[in-house]
């Protein structure tokens, strides 16, 4: 079981360790949110849904009113909790439908990294730099590694790079991923001039 330490709090980063589809919901919420508020979400919601790990089947087939109403909190579990419940269930339903409800399996027959990439880039919520953060997450820190995944992750599959959440450790690569996003942000406002 990996140790993470994304959410910066031991409840929700033991959970993303032991629960592969805490992880892909976290990663999931992972957009115009803090870090590790998205990534501490899923420890929220196994709460308030009184489970130890979260479940595709039972998430896929809840009520969407009722998991909305679980999304809204409080406190939200994202700054937009209706459409990221519906988000939620639809990953859900396509873990079921193609994975047989188990994260897992997305990357446990993956041949190699450019095939892994594909299936994350199908996944609803996931686009091309999203998918690649997460494939450089599970072969850093989850031990998912099929041939090829550093270069199907591209620059977030570097060694010892600060860019993502794949690199977060700690507090301390947590301020510099910051510092990264930042440099990037202020980069991208002074060429858009």
């Amino acid at each position: 079981m990996p140790d993470l330490r994304i959410a910066q709090d031991p409840a929700a980063d033991a959970l993303l360790g032991r629960d592969p589809l805490a992880l892909l919901v976290g990663m999931l919420l992972d957009q115009q949110f803090p870090m590790e508020r998205a990534f501490g979400a899923p420890r929220l919601l196994a709460d308030r849904l009184g489970v130890d790990s979260l479940d595709a089947a039972h998430l896929a087939g809840a009520d969407p009113d009722e998991l909305t109403r679980v999304f809204q909190g409080p406190p939200a579990l994202h700054r937009y909790p209706g459409s990221m419940a519906g988000r939620t269930q639809e990953l859900c339903r396509l873990l079921v439908e193609r994975y047989g409800g188990r994260p897992e399996n997305l990357w446990a027959d993956a041949a190699d990294g450019p095939t892994l990439l594909r299936r994350l880039n199908e996944l609803p919520g996931f686009g091309a730099q999203k998918s690649k953060i997460f494939l450089a997450l599970l072969g850093k820190q989850y031990g998912v590694t099929p041939p090829g995944w550093r270069e199907a992750a591209g620059d977030y599959g570097q060694e010892g790079s600060r860019r993502s959440v794949a690199d977060i450790t700690g507090p301390e690569s947590l301020t510099e991923v910051r510092a990264f996003k930042q440099e990037q942000k202020q980069a991208a406002k002074k060429s858009a001039k």
